[in-house]
């Protein structure tokens, strides 16, 4: 477990604070795949993905996975760098952020100078290598080299390099001969100065050994060798340069190990001695190759699609993939949860909803906490991937939209046919000759019934059934006579218990569709006099109440008397307005609402761009948790998508940075006690019943508990809707699971014993009875 530490050095006293380790509630799933860098200490081979990192004992082939959810920050890490003398991994980030995990304390400490420093523009913050030197760390940035010392954990001196001392990008420093060399770029060219030079802040102490750019230096048992941006590889003889070679493609990575020389393009590695003969390469893979280190026996080799690529010296045909379980990216654009399966697409378009430039991205599903991962090659060419719909009477059976190309059918995670303008009711734009077909959500009914809706056509709504392959189209033409122009897209789909169907568009609002009376009925909510800060909808959500939640880009909306949507005059939809330290104010105003979710406890959870995601009480009067990258695992505050895996409560948010999901421990309502159960049971001594909770599953809409002693004295009583979870009651209803803290009615912990839990349902007066044993 990796603890985190904040540190923020003012003056000579800086400041720690340990983070929050989140594993307990929280799990991350991260993509491994497309691997940033790699490093190496005695039998530990470490390589970073965009925002996490994974470890690989060579002795034991264990692997170990280090992310937001053990302390790291989420944000895009750029290089990392193992320290032997100090036991200490550190990772360098885009925005200058740096994190050592500390292996003899096990913490994470979080250094945060460069991020602050505001004489760095921000994109000139980013760490690109860091050099070891006598306890002190030289780590090259986008605007020089900054010391730090390892053992003191502090920031000594920054060198401004560039001509008369400006910013410049250093891409890598090199120690040998009594000299530190700097390979830059900005036409600032190769530079090396005396290393034990106490006056290395003097730009004037540096001298220029050859102007251009220069992506890489590295020194390999006194002979420094050099890379510039033309691809040639120099040997640096004092302040003379010569050419060794020229690669045929740009050397991506450049390391030293066993003194040995690894050259990493992108097509191949090169080892070489520490005299440059050739000893060994390794190339003709189907991978890109990001950079590579060596042990005495193996290459191990960072690809861009395939993760870690492990290779014997010597039999180089040999090669072993090597990374943790996940999804195919880190840019999950949709995720669809149930039944405990989880699917991911990664979409996408814009916030206009244009489809350009197209993407091929393949589709990630976890079954049993194992990935399944289809290849861009096997979804029948289908483009921009986006909603996910799985068929709630088939659950292998899933569907999902293409918005570009119509819609994936796929079953037992085979794609076996792309629903489309020639074998379907999809339609393509209504521009003649096209065949852009661009669907986005869908969702089935409770008639096992798939809806869909597809931008620029004059009948978006299309309805397919499965167990007949019929499709039915339903015409917008009431609420807009131009097709191509009339709805450019359409974001979220809901259908409530009278049957009817609501979307948000771009251009129109939300837009409610009634085809169940026979004659159909179109209205939309759009204008600011009805109540509506924008046009634009992200999402709609109907609620157990069967109230509409919707989100717009300039905030939230509820309209909570659906029925009379199409027969009022007028219809306004409402703020929901809050008080805050007596004050009142309008509930997410102006926020970018991307994704609302109901859960079992008629609670929403609201993702946004840029402020996290928001877990609100079922009538939005209190904000029940407020979680952002700052007190939680999220990898980012922007959030694409949410949806909720009713059978276990596990609430799966995606971020344009990963996907992690929260352990809410609820799950959704049964129709009968018939599977209720209670666990822990028995309660043993060493389980830590308030903080951990015991959990009664599988209960009603509309249940009254009560637990007693083995004499009938009443100890605890919950009822639906009253004693709702976290409202600070011993014994709390979330949905279809219910949690006791084993407390009485006198808020004393009970002693060892049997404790009866009677179910009752207070509509069908079914009961059930449970028993508990508690061992304290």
């Amino acid at each position: 477990m990796f603890k985190r530490v904040f540190i923020l050095f003012l003056a000579l006293c800086p400041f720690f604070s340990k983070a929050q380790d989140y594993s307990d509630t929280w799990d991350g799933y991260f993509s491994y795949y497309n691997i940033k860098d790699v490093t190496a200490s005695d039998n530990i081979i470490y390589a970073v993905a965009e925002n996490a990192v994974f470890t690989y004992n060579t002795l034991t082939q264990e692997i170990n996975t280090f992310s937001t959810i053990q302390g790291l920050s989420g944000e895009t890490i750029s290089t990392l760098y193992y320290s032997l003398d100090y036991q200490a991994l550190v990772i360098g980030y885009d925005s200058g952020l740096i994190e050592i995990i500390k292996e003899d304390t096990s913490e994470v400490l979080t250094v945060v100078d460069i991020v602050d420093k505001t004489t760095i523009p921000s994109v000139s913050k980013q760490i690109n290598h860091f050099n070891e030197y006598n306890g002190l760390l030289y780590i090259s940035t986008n605007y020089g080299i900054s010391v730090y010392d390892l053992s003191r954990l502090e920031f000594g001196d920054t060198y401004f390099i560039g001509d008369a001392g400006v910013q410049t990008i250093v891409t890598q420093t090199t120690i040998a001969n009594g000299y530190i060399y700097a390979s830059c770029m900005s036409n600032t060219g190769l530079k090396r100065a005396a290393v034990d030079n106490s006056n290395l802040i003097d730009f004037s102490q540096w001298s220029t050994i050859a102007t251009g750019n220069f992506t890489a230096v590295e020194a390999v048992a006194n002979n420094v060798y050099a890379v510039n941006s033309s691809r040639t590889l120099f040997r640096v003889n004092s302040t003379n340069l010569s050419n060794l070679k020229v690669f045929s493609s740009a050397p991506l990575d450049v390391k030293s190990a066993n003194d040995e020389l690894i050259i990493t393009t992108e097509n191949y590695v090169y080892l070489y001695s520490s005299d440059f003969n050739l000893l060994e390469e390794v190339g003709g893979l189907d991978t890109n190759f990001t950079a590579a280190i060596t042990t005495i026996n193996d290459f191990y080799i960072g690809t861009d699609s395939y993760g870690v690529l492990k290779s014997p010296i010597g039999n180089t045909l040999n090669v072993e993939e090597i990374h943790p379980d996940g999804p195919l990216m880190n840019t999950p654009f949709s995720v669809e949860a149930e039944y405990n399966n989880v699917w991911v697409t990664y979409g996408d378009f814009t916030e206009t909803y244009n489809p350009f430039p197209l993407r091929t991205r393949g589709l990630s599903h976890l079954k049993n906490d194992v990935w399944k991962n289809i290849p861009t090659d096997s979804i029948l060419g289908a483009r921009n991937l986006s909603t996910i719909s799985i068929n709630p009477n088939k659950i292998n059976q899933v569907f999902i939209s293409s918005f570009y190309d119509g819609i994936l059918e796929v079953e037992a995670d085979v794609v076996t046919t792309l629903h489309d303008e020639t074998n379907s009711g999809l339609e393509p734009i209504e521009v003649s000759g096209s065949t852009d077909i661009r669907v986005n959500p869908t969702t089935f009914d409770s008639n096992g019934v798939l809806w869909s809706l597809s931008g620029r056509i004059s009948s978006p709504l299309k309805s397919y059934d499965p167990n007949t392959g019929q499709w039915k189209s339903y015409s917008f033409e009431g609420l807009f006579s131009d097709g191509l122009n009339g709805e450019w897209g359409f974001s979220d789909i809901a259908i409530d218990n009278s049957g009817v169907v609501w979307t948000g568009g771009y251009v129109n609002g939300v837009i409610g569709y009634d085809y169940s009376a026979g004659t159909s009925q179109i209205r939309s909510l759009s204008e600011e006099s009805e109540n509506m800060p924008t046009t634009v909808v992200k999402a709609v959500a109907i609620d157990n109440s069967n109230q509409l939640w919707i989100g717009t880009i300039r905030g939230l909306r509820v309209l909570y008397n659906t029925s009379s949507f199409f027969t009022s005059s007028t219809v306004e939809a409402s703020e929901i307005v809050v008080l805050d330290d007596g004050v009142a104010s309008e509930l997410l105003a102006l926020e970018y609402i991307t994704s609302i979710e109901v859960d079992g406890s008629n609670n929403k959870w609201i993702g946004t761009i840029g402020s996290g995601v928001f877990y609100l009480s079922s009538d939005g009067q209190e904000t029940l948790f407020h979680f952002t990258k700052d007190n939680s695992p999220l990898p980012s505050n922007n959030v694409t998508d949410i949806n909720i895996d009713s059978t276990n409560g596990k609430v799966f948010i995606a971020t344009e940075n990963g996907l992690v999901a929260y352990n809410s421990g609820s799950s959704s309502t049964q129709e009968t006690y018939k599977d209720a159960y209670v666990y822990p049971n028995p309660v043993r001594p060493n389980f830590n019943i308030t903080e951990d909770l015991v959990k009664i599953k599988g209960l009603t809409d509309h249940v009254n508990i009560k637990i007693t002693d083995i004499e009938g004295n009443l100890v605890a009583e919950a009822q639906s809707n009253v004693n709702s979870r976290y409202s600070g009651y011993n014994l709390e209803i979330d949905g279809g699971t219910a949690f006791w803290n084993g407390r009485n009615l006198a808020n004393n912990v009970v002693h060892s014993g049997v404790y009866i839990i009677m179910l009752s349902d207070t509509e069908t007066f079914e009961t059930k009875v449970l028993k508990l044993m508690i061992i304290r």
